[in-house]
């Protein structure tokens, strides 16, 4: 462990630190916890004990890894033979016991990207190449398989699965035990009974988010017009258009559908 390391930051002696790691000011890293190979950590951040980050990875500061947390382990990936491909992390994110983020794939492009401010709680899972926004809430056991893009503000329920190359949209909300196999639209709820469907707008979860009533109000048309009337999904889209096509959340209601690759939960 270069000696530097001791000199900023409050590195518990049984802890392991790689010499290629960089680690910002303020760090503070736990018994048995390990900074792998060229992990660039910021400012701030905290190791639990027994935590472990590998690289190649660029963390931002104020993250808090909790204990036997592993992110930045290599892909699940079959096809992965050692190539170098990275994780990068943003700022205050919270990765709770357990959790699991993996590094991109060359065939993926490489990455695996998260935001900010997210929680990821115990034994949830990001998968090579996912990109994941801000502000987002993985409950525990909630798990994406590899390429999937998961929208700010969204929130992903327990021991819900969620398939290669889906989307979840903004504000999206997935119910727990919920099994994802096609897009997730933003602003919606989508949970499992005996069909994976969706039963409308995500209203609590947008009000808290400073959505009006008058907005509000908007988007649960579009969602009428979308889940609710005899109009199929083709027709749907143009009446939002046509009725309340000036609102910016339709527009990227109506984008996101339209641009659906494993259709739409509805």
């Amino acid at each position: 462990m270069p000696p530097w390391v001791f000199a900023m930051n409050e590195v518990d002696s049984r802890a392991v630190v790689s010499a290629s790691a960089r680690v910002g000011k303020g760090v503070r890293i736990g018994a048995f916890a390990v900074v792998g190979d060229d992990v660039e950590l910021g400012e701030k951040c905290i190791l639990q004990p027994h935590a472990v980050v590998r690289g190649p990875a660029r963390i931002g500061g104020k993250n808090v890894f909790d204990s036997f947390c592993s992110v930045g382990g290599d892909p699940q990936d079959l096809k992965f033979s050692g190539e170098r491909t990275e994780l990068v992390v943003g700022d205050a994110n919270h990765f709770r016991e357990f959790s699991t983020v993996s590094r991109g794939t060359t065939q993926g492009g490489g990455v695996t990207r998260i935001g900010s401010h997210n929680l990821f709680m115990a034994y949830s899972h990001v998968a090579h190449d996912c990109v994941v926004g801000s502000h987002t809430v993985f409950a525990n056991g909630a798990t994406l398989a590899g390429h999937v893009a998961v929208g700010d503000h969204a929130s992903v329920g327990a021991f819900s699965p969620v398939h290669q190359f889906c989307r979840v949209g903004r504000f999206a909300y997935i119910g727990a035990c919920t099994v994802i196999t096609q897009d997730v639209p933003p602003f919606s709820r989508v949970v499992t009974k005996r069909d994976t469907q969706c039963y409308g707008v995500n209203t609590v979860g947008l009000a808290r988010r400073g959505y009006d009533a008058p907005r509000l109000e908007i988007i649960e048309r579009a969602f009428r017009l979308l889940l609710r009337s005899k109009l199929n999904t083709s027709q749907a889209v143009e009446q939002m258009r046509v009725q309340l096509g000036g609102s910016p959340d339709i527009q990227e209601l109506v984008e996101f559908i339209e641009t659906a690759q494993r259709g739409l939960h509805k």
